[in-house]
């Protein structure tokens, strides 16, 4: 594995900026969450880095070494799709040892048999070998897909929402087996996903992207901790980020126009009266919908709360953000 590092890169298609002056370096080891919308440039930075387009201007380098002028196979970089991009005709065996077969890497029989049979243990797929991919889970046919992936032993794993097509339960299940597999391997990874919660349960580093351009880079605590800006602000937490007037409560710096309250940041039982609009009862907390000054604000309460919809309570804020009018954070 290798340390990746982006320096000014930059790409457009026609008139559309995709990556715009991206610098960013993924450290040998890490598990790197490239997090953004739709359209934030989040595909175009792994095509890139794996040779599948050319950046218009900028380097792209891998244990130190410029790669711009490498072709896709020169890089040894090892992608996974959203979709599973198996081949149905072939047994599990066969579709993880494809990418071995290639004139190119000459591996011997013995060693394909050996890490396939290594890397099928790691998935927890080994019972599965003799299946035909189309006899498969999804779950598991996701697994074979990424174990096409590690076991070519490439500098960097690059995975493009790998996990989005996938129900919520299992989605859930292989971010945990996918963070085992990576810390378990040492593997360099750089994931790319629109959920937060990917983000912030597996990462070693997020990077949050708006319009191509990346706007934070740093541990999912940091991030959430110490956005940028709004716009960072409002990318991470589940439920989001409330956004109120700077002055709904005292205590605002100089040049404050809004204030950020996280969910877990408002305390309740004393401050300003707000209404109860709706309530949703989740097992281990409450999650309350308010009303303040005729703006909508969530939080969090006790799981045997008694709060009904129209009561009123009070709360105040605790740890708020302030942030300027065009965003920018105020510390």
């Amino acid at each position: 594995m290798s340390e990746v590092r982006l320096s000014n890169l930059s790409k457009a298609f026609g008139e559309t900026i995709a990556v715009d002056d991206v610098t960013m370096t993924i450290p040998n080891g890490a598990l790197v969450t490239l997090l953004g919308p739709t359209g934030a440039g989040k595909t175009t930075i792994l095509r890139l880095i794996s040779g599948l387009e050319q950046p218009d201007s900028g380097d792209v380098s891998i244990g130190g070494r410029s790669v711009v002028d490498d072709t896709p196979a020169q890089r040894n970089v090892a992608m996974v799709f959203q979709q599973y991009s198996l081949y149905p005709h072939m047994s599990v065996q066969d579709n993880l040892a494809f990418p071995l077969r290639s004139p190119l890497l000459k591996t011997p029989a013995e060693e394909i048999e050996r890490k396939v049979s290594e890397i099928a243990e790691v998935l927890r797929i080994s019972h599965k070998m003799n299946n035909k991919a189309t006899e498969l889970s999804g779950g598991e046919m996701q697994r074979v897909s990424i174990g096409r992936a590690l076991v070519r032993e490439p500098t960097i794993f690059l995975m493009d929402e790998p996990l989005s097509s996938l129900d919520a339960k299992l989605r859930s299940d292989l971010r945990i087996e996918l963070k085992r597999i990576q810390e378990s391997l040492g593997a360099t990874l750089l994931y790319v996903t629109h959920d937060q919660i990917e983000a912030m349960t597996m990462s070693t580093h997020v990077g949050v992207l708006d319009h191509g351009r990346l706007v934070q880079f740093g541990t999912p605590r940091e991030i959430y901790e110490n956005p940028v800006n709004l716009y960072v602000a409002g990318r991470l937490g589940q439920p989001r980020i409330n956004v109120l007037p700077a002055d709904m409560f005292a205590g605002a710096p100089a040049g404050a126009d809004k204030m950020g309250l996280r969910p877990e940041h408002i305390q309740q039982g004393e401050g300003k009266g707000s209404m109860v609009k709706r309530i949703e009862h989740l097992g281990d907390q409450i999650r309350l919908h308010l009303t303040l000054d005729g703006h909508d604000v969530v939080t969090l309460s006790e799981p045997h709360s008694d709060l009904e919809p129209g009561d009123t309570v009070a709360i105040q804020p605790r740890n708020p953000l302030f942030f300027d009018a065009s965003g920018v954070r105020i510390t």
